[in-house]
């Protein structure tokens, strides 16, 4: 029964790694939109809908890794 619970915990670790690749990505989004707001300042409306369209895409990722570890930790 305990290498049970340690495999489940090291699942729940795996799942959270989500939210640190999201963060990671995110801030590379955002500085690449910040880049294009400098060369461009004309496009600034359109980089900044599609920057927050794609952190919020990204951050759901995070978020279903933060419910798999919810779940693998409390329903197992």
């Amino acid at each position: 029964m305990d290498i049970a619970k340690g495999l489940i915990a090291i699942g729940a670790g795996l799942a959270i790694m989500t939210g640190m690749m999201t963060g990671l990505g995110q801030g590379l989004a955002a500085s690449k939109a910040v880049e294009a707001v400098g060369k461009n300042p004309d496009a600034e409306n359109k980089i900044r809908s599609m920057l927050i369209l794609g952190c919020a895409l990204a951050e759901t990722c995070a978020i279903y890794g933060m419910l798999i570890a919810f779940l693998l930790i409390f329903a197992f």
